[in-house]
């Protein structure tokens, strides 16, 4: 039952993000009881033999806010103490005017 039921639950909403060697997806996904929460998945591809490595974590409703402020907070540390260059690996004009360098919001 348990995770092939997760792999059988429907995809409501999906986003992919390029990273150089990595991939994130955000998926939406709904319950039986169409309750929705998200995967956050990290897909990399190993050198030695080609093959794509997958982390998951599942993040659900109740969690958001939580999440959101641990994950707000990590990144601020890191701003506050160390210089961070974000890298740009594909141009996209909507995402690229939206950007400013000091602001980092993970609005759910």
């Amino acid at each position: 039952m348990g995770d092939y039921e997760n792999r059988e639950r429907e995809e409501v909403f999906s986003k992919k993000v390029r990273a150089g060697k990595r991939t994130y997806f955000f998926d939406v996904k709904a319950t039986r009881s169409n309750d929705y929460y998200v995967t956050i998945t990290e897909s990399k591809k190993r050198l030695e033999d080609g093959v794509f490595i997958k982390h998951k974590i599942f993040l659900y409703k109740e969690d958001f806010e939580k999440f959101a402020e641990g994950l707000t907070e990590t990144v601020e540390y890191i701003k506050s103490h160390q210089e961070v260059v974000e890298k740009r690996y594909e141009f996209n004009p909507d995402v690229a005017t939206a950007k400013t360098d000091d602001d980092f919001s993970f609005d759910i």
